[in-house]
């Protein structure tokens, strides 16, 4: 079976499939056609980006610069794994061929190291530390679209989104916290059509393993934790390791016991889970069994509750707005508590961080907060948000052009939605 996220098999011919696809490129912006020739993986980030992006040839925007970028990467989780990364990847970096680069879990780089000529050449492009390289702001690349997917993927030469970008080849691999499952970020190697064979791909993924088995720092001690922001299924992370994903109604039970520590009745736990709609009393207690019987001993009941504390990730986020951090509650919040979830109680609670996140983010003249909620699928038509961060940004901000125009186009949507 073909690996469809190798970008050309072993013993291909770069230049023709780069002809191949430089084609194929120039027919889907023309008219919007995708080749059977395209890698399905490619296809669909092509369609994601024409979907946002104002052309085939774009500069990516740099966001964070100078003493801002090095405050944001110094707290950054990866720069715990940067000698590590450096130590796998520093020789094909120096060798004058390669870039190493890294970025968070938005797409922005934090690290891009490599030959100070490869470096130059990658300027002229904006791949550069503090640059927006996400599939939303650069269009079809592999540490975007490794983001996108949070799977390794190769993205070959013409198969990039953005013209300005196909003279390059990349391999990228997403790294995740290991406790959590929460992504963190991409790491990737840049270069030229050498790179299109299957060892770039296989060394960026051995690389993201080897970084997170780096951040583990050991045991919990008998807390389990459960990490359900920006996902329809929760994961739980047991006292010993274990990694479970969980059902969309178990990740609800175990969100509001987890936030109910004292525990819950049957009956209260059936109104937070399905409102006033008339279920019998035997669903629920079906469910909590087939829950029982994955957790076992974590989970008690008469009331229902756990055994253990269970830590979330909307209580880290709860806990570092407390204590005035809004940048680490920025960077946990890794999107709203059970997205799907349409349980009263889960809504509740989802509504409530985000509003309060978002008044903290409203709240000061933040800039890099701004925008960095600006720049989140909940924040992008957040008008009261954008129209903040306009007015928090210097004049000479690099990006302020940008960040105008969006505030723009939303004030013009807002108005005609008004006038509708």
């Amino acid at each position: 079976m073909v690996n469809p996220w190798l970008a050309m098999a072993s013993g291909a011919d770069p230049a023709e499939r780069s002809r191949t696809m430089g084609g194929a490129h120039s027919a889907f912006v023309s008219d919007g056609v995708v080749s059977p020739r395209v890698r399905a993986v490619v296809a669909d980030s092509w369609r994601r980006s024409a979907a946002v992006l104002p052309g085939p040839e774009f500069m990516a925007p740099v966001e964070l610069t100078d003493d801002e970028l090095d405050r944001y990467r110094r707290a950054h989780p990866l720069a715990r794994v940067m000698p590590l990364l450096r130590e796998l990847l520093g020789t094909i970096a120096d060798d004058g061929a390669h870039l190493l680069a890294v970025c968070d879990a938005a797409g922005r780089m934090l690290w891009v190291e490599g030959h100070a000529g490869v470096r130059r050449g990658a300027e002229r492009m904006n791949f550069v530390p503090g640059a927006r390289w996400d599939e939303r702001h650069a269009g079809t690349n592999a540490p975007g679209t490794a983001l996108a997917l949070d799977h390794a993927v190769q993205i070959f030469a013409t198969e990039h989104y953005n013209r300005l970008v196909q003279p390059w080849t990349c391999a990228a691999a997403p790294i995740h916290d290991p406790v959590t499952g929460r992504l963190l970020g991409a790491v990737d190697i840049t270069g030229g059509d050498h790179l299109a064979g299957p060892h770039s791909l296989a060394l960026v993924q051995a690389t993201a393993r080897a970084a997170e088995a780096h951040l583990t720092t050991g045991p919990t001690g008998g807390q389990p934790t459960l990490s359900a922001l920006g996902r329809d299924e929760a994961l739980l992370t047991t006292a010993d390791g274990r990694r479970l994903r969980l059902s969309r109604r178990h990740s609800e039970i175990l969100a509001l016991l987890a936030a109910n520590p004292a525990g819950l009745t049957g009956d209260q736990l059936s109104l937070a889970l399905y409102g006033e709609r008339p279920v019998p009393p035997v669903t629920l207690r079906a469910e909590l069994s087939r829950l029982r019987r994955l957790v076992g001993g974590l989970l008690h009941s008469r009331p229902y509750r756990l055994s253990v504390p269970v830590e979330t990730d909307a209580a880290d986020v709860e806990r570092e707005l407390a204590a005035g951090d809004l940048s680490g509650a920025l960077r946990t919040y890794a999107g709203p508590l059970l997205p799907q979830s349409e349980a009263p109680g889960i809504r509740r609670m989802r509504r409530l961080l985000e509003d309060r996140l978002r008044r903290a983010v409203l709240g000061g003249d933040d800039a890099g907060a701004l925008q960095l909620w600006a720049d989140s699928p909940w924040g992008e038509e957040d008008l009261e948000v954008w129209e903040r961060l306009l007015a928090a940004l210097p004049e000479d901000a690099r990006h302020r052009g940008r960040v105008a125009a969006r505030t723009g186009r939303l004030r013009a949507t807002f108005a005609q939605r008004g006038e509708d």
